[in-house]
């Protein structure tokens, strides 16, 4: 495995390893190519240095990991022992703080419900200030802004949830196009839709937060 290359520092995406359940290396090794900086949350370290993946950045409160394990390691050791944030809040915070403008996340999902749900909260949280994108082998999925534009091929899969409300989602370009005044998560979203035709697909919504995940099998 080589290590990332450095393309133009704090204008890629920087690329987060969370602790959750591993990606296939295919996943992986497209977004190392083009992440300037890698930074791992608290315990997962040792599962990155395994697959001998250069970390720049390893951040946490560190109460899952032994930091003396690792201190031979070249990397940067960011403390972030605040208990009212979780690690992948703190490394938004701590990217933010930087001047990155966007990151790719991986492992946020899978393993523990609690803290994959927690992860997409975080995402909404954090992605009005900084362009957030989860990969998974199954989806991608990240925050939408009021209005989105994207070109896809015909047949893609395509699922819109709300977090908690949005308000006036209109589309076009998907099988079932949407004019709804209002989606909210545990009454009404739009999974599993999927584009009609190779084109550009248009979302727009007035209020709230909507997710889009761009689903794989």
């Amino acid at each position: 495995m080589s290590s990332h290359h450095i393309i133009r520092d704090k204008q890629e995406p920087a690329l987060i390893i969370a602790n959750g359940e591993a990606c296939s290396m295919d996943i992986l090794d497209q977004l190392l190519e083009w992440s300037p900086t890698v930074i791992v949350l608290d315990g997962a370290l040792e599962r990155v240095i395994s697959l001998g993946i250069k970390v720049d950045v390893w951040l946490g409160d560190f109460d899952h990991a032994n930091s003396e394990d690792f201190s031979h390691y070249p990397l940067k050791k960011v403390h972030t022992p605040d208990q009212n944030l979780t690690d992948l809040e703190k490394a938004f915070e701590y990217l933010l703080a930087e001047g990155y403008p966007a990151v790719n996340v991986v492992w946020a999902s899978g393993k523990r419900m609690d803290h994959t749900l927690n992860n997409f909260h975080s995402m909404v949280r954090y992605g009005r200030q900084l362009k957030i994108v989860f990969f998974d082998d199954y989806s991608t999925s990240y925050l939408l802004p009021p209005t989105f534009e994207k070109w896809y091929l015909a047949k893609t899969p395509i699922s819109l949830i709300p977090y908690g409300e949005a308000h006036q989602v209109t589309s076009a370009g998907l099988l079932y196009d949407l004019n709804h005044p209002l989606l909210s998560l545990g009454t009404q979203t739009s999974s599993s839709n999927e584009t009609k035709q190779d084109g550009i697909v248009k979302i727009s919504y007035a209020s709230g937060s909507l997710i889009l995940m761009e689903c794989h099998d």
